[in-house]
């Protein structure tokens, strides 16, 4: 019996991130109150390191090692390097909101940095084993987030809620896993992709397992009718974890998608993609429509991202390498115009106020021009409005959907995106129409928060005038 060594140069990233984490965690240990800044800048500097050594391995073509369960391709460079961005500012963004509520602890960046595991896992998943490991890391990982305010009763409901429906919808998947491998004899996406074709003996059993992976991803990923924890865990988390909850994972679920439906059940295309269809329509109509009776922000942008949600399966369903491309766009794109949104909440939040309700933001005119000029901008690019970002990735999924002769969907499509361009419109509205209430205090955040979400809303207009490269980047990730 012999053993072949595996390539670790795949993976280096991952065991850099793994290593800095286990690190970190035992450095908290030592660390006072008054040096926790130490566990935030190790944090930040290994999310940096784990970018550098992504972009420095980034080759194109495929690269597989350890038993060939884990994958290194474009796709996984690029959306690997967005998680790392996008976690980054989301620490960023929390530093101060944890600080001021006595929840500036290693705990959060400790199980914030275990999530990016997680997802960099899911992201280079080449097996069903590898896929369900990544997924209940990067799930564990953000349910003990939900719960980190312990004493906040809205906190721990969410967190309870969101582990039960997590439970169930990582059983149905295991299940559905677990058909296809009793049915294929294989884990290995290749192998299971090059075997379903010819196994249409099994039909009903690879319908039954389709059904149940397709529930799993779409809990996951937030689409109706699997969305009902999405608005609760959102609104009860703190928003600095909301935060969190709503940008990277996204990617990652993203991702997920691709591989378990295009890498490995890409023969059983005309099954998932009639599924697909109807979570679309679902997703389209409910976040949209419900979000507009929100008063509360967080809410309506739980909503809002349910909506988002079936836009991304647009590009997904259409089956070509164009709307993967497309949909890569959307996800990138949603994450951070998602990260401007709830980063916002961050921005206007103090010690003992939340600023989660729409009627918190009026007259923001008056007390920061800037920055209600800031929250302009990404409610106009979430709403789709040209030349904003969002506008070019609802554009692109549209024309991958009508490219693939499902031009009545994206007919749908645009009709829901009209409507829910009200609830967008209702926050600026609010700014800029409407009186604050008297004794309502101005915006006072540290400095590095300001500039980086003004950097971010900035870059959502920027991009937005020129959205060729990276929509070029996404295409060439999936060529």
């Amino acid at each position: 019996m012999s053993f072949a060594m595996p390539d670790f140069m795949p993976a280096l990233p991952e065991m850099f991130l793994l290593g800095m984490t286990c690190f970190i965690l035992l450095l908290d240990l030592f660390l006072s109150e008054r040096n926790r800044v130490v566990t935030y800048l190790l944090a930040q500097s290994t999310l940096l390191g784990a970018l550098l050594l992504t972009v420095s391995l980034y080759e194109e073509g495929r690269a597989l090692t350890f038993s060939d369960t884990f994958v290194s391709d474009p796709m996984g460079s690029v959306l690997k390097a967005f998680i790392y961005l996008a976690t980054f500012f989301v620490f960023l963004y929390a530093k101060d909101y944890l600080r001021a509520r006595n929840m500036f602890k290693g705990e959060f960046y400790i199980l914030g940095l275990l999530g990016v595991l997680g997802m960099n896992v899911l992201v280079s998943a080449h097996s069903l084993l590898t896929i369900y490991l990544g997924l209940e890391l990067l799930s564990l990982s953000m349910y003990a987030m939900v719960a980190l305010q312990r004493d906040s009763l809205q906190a721990s409901e969410a967190a309870m809620k969101y582990f039960v429906l997590g439970a169930m919808a990582s059983a149905m998947l295991l299940y559905g896993m677990s058909m296809l491998y009793g049915i294929t004899g294989s884990l290995d996406l290749g192998q299971i992709n090059g075997g379903t074709a010819a196994l249409q003996d099994n039909g009903m059993l690879l319908s039954f397992a389709l059904v149940f992976i397709v529930i799993g991803v779409a809990f996951k990923l937030g689409a109706v009718p699997f969305h009902m924890w999405l608005p609760d865990v959102y609104h009860g988390a703190p928003t600095a974890v909301t935060l969190y909850l709503s940008s990277a994972p996204k990617l990652a679920a993203f991702a997920m998608l691709m591989r378990l439906l295009v890498d490995g059940l890409a023969g059983l295309q005309e099954q998932w993609e009639g599924m697909l269809i109807l979570l679309t329509v679902l997703s389209l109509a409910a976040g949209n429509l419900i979000a507009i009776a929100q008063t509360n922000l967080k809410r309506m942008l739980a909503y809002s991202a349910i909506s988002h949600v079936g836009f991304l399966l647009l590009g997904v369903l259409s089956g070509t390498q164009a709307g993967y491309a497309a949909a890569m766009f959307y996800a990138i794109v949603y994450v951070l115009m998602g990260l401007g949104g709830f980063g916002m909440i961050v921005l206007m939040s103090r010690a003992g106020f939340e600023a989660d309700r729409i009627e918190d933001f009026k007259g923001l005119n008056e007390r920061s021009p800037w920055f209600a000029l800031m929250m302009l901008i990404l409610m106009f690019s979430m709403a789709g409005v040209p030349p904003f970002l969002g506008f070019w990735s609802k554009l692109a999924v549209i024309q991958a959907a009508v490219g693939a002769d499902l031009v009545w969907l994206a007919a749908v499509a645009v009709v829901f995106s009209v409507i829910g361009a009200f609830y967008y419109l209702r926050v600026v509205k609010v700014m800029y129409f409407d009186q604050a209430e008297a004794g309502t205090p101005g915006v006072h955040a540290g400095l590095d928060l300001r500039v980086v979400l003004s950097a971010n809303s900035l870059a959502v207009l920027g991009l937005g005038l020129f959205p060729g490269g990276l929509l070029a980047l996404c295409v060439a990730a999936l060529a």
